[in-house]
């Protein structure tokens, strides 16, 4: 396997762990700011569209969702575009190489010499895990005038059939993720040119913030890189999926344990696997609420298919089970004249 800038894999990622050092809010926002800058842009076009996500599936994995209040993560390596975690470390190391590259080595330099060498050995290390024991839930922005009948090419995508989008209240994702250890981030729709230009771009946010930088300590300096790296590549995909507007709730549990996450062998379109399976529940005394059905579920969209007043009376049932209030009411059956087998 390649590694960042081909370096051999000298550092073993059970040696060194993930610096966790806590921070102020305030300090964790800027921290943000200067190495995540697209996903605080995505966060406040949500935020202005009504704060929603769709998650679209069969109407056969939305029952099973309602009925155990969980939903499943799975590896990446069984994702519908199965190169979509190459796609995104050729990106990022095409761009590593090049001037914006060396611009981002020596801004990190500025602040603590030494570090980008140090950054490149724990990522390195780490790149295995990352690439095998890496799980992930897909989500959708949720614009309002989808309310009435989904997105098209979610349908042909992922209907079956039989397609279902669970509209979920999408504060949650950006409450209190450090409780769960699942961290919720934005696809970014890139090619290794712009890839490069956002490396260049957070080589400047660097530059400009070495004080602070300095302040808050080389660690925490350090774990912040590791993370831009990882969510670089798992949240980076080809262009052509720009239409998704895609979200993902990301674990890799080797890295940061889920303690609220089970593990399970699961079959799944005839292949077994190891799956994670997150509760739907609140966790109040630690900060985090929303997650339970009765507040997550926003409404149902019944997809295009060929017997939906069945299905909506079978969901109907599950969500009064689940206490959802005015379950009648959150049912939405779609009108798009899309015949599907």
């Amino acid at each position: 396997m390649r590694s960042l800038l081909q370096l051999k894999h000298s550092q073993s990622p059970h040696n060194e762990g993930i610096a966790k050092v806590p921070l102020p809010p305030q300090d964790q926002d800027r921290i943000t700011n200067i190495f995540f800058p697209h996903i605080e842009h995505e966060k406040r076009e949500v935020m202005d569209s009504g704060c929603r996500f769709a998650y679209y599936t069969t109407a056969d994995t939305a029952t099973k969702i309602l009925e155990s209040k969980q939903i499943w993560l799975r590896n990446t390596a069984v994702m519908n575009d199965y190169s979509e975690v190459e796609y995104g470390f050729n990106c990022l190391n095409c761009a590593y190489k090049t001037e914006p590259g060396i611009n981002f080595n020596t801004a990190l330099n500025t602040c603590f010499p030494g570090l980008d060498d140090e950054v490149k050995e724990l990522f390195n290390g780490w790149l295995p895990i990352i690439r095998e024991d890496t799980y992930v839930t897909c989500v959708s922005e949720h614009l309002p005038d989808e309310d009435q009948h989904g997105r098209l090419s979610m349908w042909r995508a992922y209907g079956c059939g039989t397609g279902v989008a669970l509209v979920i209240n999408g504060a949650v994702m950006f409450g209190n993720t450090q409780v769960l250890k699942v961290f919720s981030s934005p696809v970014a729709y890139e090619r290794p040119n712009t890839v490069a230009d956002q490396l260049n771009k957070i080589a400047k946010n660097i530059s400009n913030d070495v004080d602070f930088l300095r302040s808050v300590g080389r660690d925490v300096m350090k774990n912040s890189v590791f993370n831009m790296f990882l969510f670089g590549i798992l949240c980076t995909k080809h262009p052509g999926f720009h239409e998704e507007r895609e979200w993902r709730a990301i674990a890799s549990p080797k890295i940061y344990p889920t303690p609220h996450c089970t593990s399970a062998i699961e079959v799944i379109y005839g292949t077994p696997q190891r799956v994670l399976k997150l509760d739907l529940k609140d966790h109040q005394a630690k900060g985090l609420v929303g997650l339970a059905i009765p507040e997550l579920i926003e409404r149902i969209i019944i997809g295009p298919c060929q017997f939906p007043a069945i299905i909506r009376a079978a969901f109907l049932e599950l969500l009064q089970e689940a206490g959802v209030p005015d379950a009648a009411k959150r049912i939405i059956i779609s009108d798009i004249p899309l015949r599907q087998a």
